[in-house]
């Protein structure tokens, strides 16, 4: 694996590199969705604003989230977590992103649900391709040691957390090959952002009716998208069983399933269902 591309003295993290592509991925969606919607011409400044602020939002949340589920290391060294170029919680990324986007749909005043929509099929592509980035670096998302007769089963020996280091730690063989999960969720992603984009093009002669119900689709279908990669995963169990993923998931996926549901019974007569 590759965690970082040397170019003379500079090195530049291929984590970092693939978190780029898919911002630059997700900005020609959102703007083809946004043009397509009415809510802003192709040459507006308008889905860049939506793809920067979130994304540069969301790395310090996931920066700020990762940092203090370890207090003592944050206390012992504060300057050093913080600017470590190691350590990011999807979770508080998320969390950062989504009330950066909120926050500039309402002083754009562009209504909430209607943007949600636009920007779903871009948050699809965009997880998808940032996912490479952890295949490239080997961060420890991968998952589980497959069978040694599957082809596409893979090892990070030199990873920025090797799988020689990882599967002796759970008492596997230390040459084990293990599952690459971020080839699945960039595959599943990319099926997720066609739908999505489908089913705007599909409800958007029923607005203002349908507004959500392609971001409640996107909740539904990613929840359960890292609800079942996760149990080819390597990461711990702490509710019930799950990972805090997992937790997650659900939580999405009835989040996603709710807003459904109250869309299409709000306009029965016109429900795009």
């Amino acid at each position: 694996m590759y965690p970082f591309i040397h170019i003379g003295p500079l090195a530049i993290p291929t984590f970092g590199l693939m978190v780029a592509a898919a911002m630059v991925a997700a900005y020609y969606v959102l703007r083809a969705d946004m043009a397509r919607r009415g809510l802003a011409p192709k040459d507006s400044p308008l889905p860049e604003m939506f793809i920067a602020v979130p994304c540069l939002c969301g790395i310090v949340g996931a920066k700020l989230y990762h940092v203090l589920e370890s207090p003592r290391q944050l206390l012992a060294d504060p300057m050093g977590e913080l600017l470590s170029r190691y350590g990011l919680a999807w979770f508080g990324g998320l969390i950062a992103g989504f009330a950066a986007f909120v926050w500039l749909a309402r002083v754009k005043k562009i209504p909430l649900l209607e943007m949600l929509d636009a920007g779903s099929p871009a948050a699809a592509l965009g997880y998808g391709i940032g996912r490479i980035g952890c295949l490239l670096s080997g961060d420890g998302d991968y998952g589980k040691p497959t069978s040694w007769s599957w082809p596409w089963g893979m090892a990070f020996p030199n990873g920025t957390v090797p799988t020689t280091e990882t599967c002796v730690q759970h008492g596997w063989p230390a040459n084990c090959r293990v599952y690459p999960t971020p080839i699945y969720e960039l595959v599943v992603a990319c099926i997720i952002a066609w739908i999505l984009w489908r089913l705007g093009a599909r409800f958007l002669p029923k607005r203002p009716a349908s507004r959500g119900l392609i971001f409640a689709a996107y909740l539904v279908l990613t929840g359960v998208a890292r609800f079942l990669v996760e149990f080819v995963r390597i990461n711990p169990r702490s509710f019930f069983g799950l990972t805090n993923a997992q937790a997650a998931s659900l939580f999405s996926i009835v989040a996603g399933a709710a807003l459904w549901l109250a869309i299409s019974r709000k306009s029965p007569s016109r429900s795009p269902v």
